[in-house]
């Protein structure tokens, strides 16, 4: 599960916050003060840190400083709406920036929309009776357990994550087998024959002439 840390000295703006990430499936975790955030930090593991600016024991700014050699994305969520404020979070490495107030549909899609950017958004995939959990690479049809080689596993979440949409045969060998496309399909080919028969795709995994593959569900 995604776990988020919420980071705002106003308590009913946690509360509202981690009542409707946690109605959309995400792990939530709030604090109010500066340096409780930082022994959050140091103790535990988040995909996505919501981080308000003005706080006490230590602002946004000098915890956002803590942050950026972790890697841990970050959203701002502050009353400070001048641009100058806006430029500042967003040099020190913040991914958005949401002044409050705001709506808190805006708010889960983009918290989405940067948990995509860091490939954490989508954890479970599925597609008709098929289902992949992405972080414990496991693939199950109708419950029943699939074994998936790498590169048959790693074709199978590209086509999940674009069903209906034609895949070219480049794109998609440049970004399950991370090397260069020189036209020869056979290798893809194969895999895609595999993956049909060990899922019982043969009517929906379907070759698009002169593209690639389209997954239909």
């Amino acid at each position: 599960m995604i776990n988020i840390l919420i980071v705002d000295d106003e308590k009913p703006i946690c509360d509202l916050i981690d009542l409707n990430l946690s109605s959309a499936g995400y792990s939530c975790t709030s604090v109010q003060d500066g340096l409780e955030a930082i022994d959050k930090i140091e103790q535990d593991t988040y995909d996505l840190i919501l981080l308000d600016i003005m706080l006490p024991g230590a602002d946004g700014y000098d915890i956002m400083e803590y942050i950026r050699p972790l890697g841990v994305p970050v959203i701002f969520i502050t009353a400070k709406h001048e641009v100058k404020d806006r430029v500042k979070g967003l040099k020190l490495g913040a991914d958005d920036y949401l002044v409050k107030p705001f709506d808190v549909v805006e708010l889960v899609a983009r918290v989405e929309a940067v948990l995509r950017r860091y490939n954490k958004a989508e954890q479970k995939l599925t597609a008709g009776d098929v289902t992949v959990d992405v972080e414990a690479h496991r693939v199950t049809k109708a419950g029943r357990p699939i074994e998936l080689t790498n590169k048959e596993f790693g074709l199978l979440v590209l086509f999940i994550k674009n069903i209906n949409v034609a895949l070219f045969r480049e794109t998609l060998y440049e970004k399950v087998w991370e090397e260069e496309y020189f036209g020869d399909s056979r290798t893809l080919d194969l895999h895609v024959q595999r993956l049909r028969r060990k899922l019982g795709w043969e009517h929906n995994l379907v070759a698009v002439y002169k593209v690639g593959y389209r997954l239909e569900v």
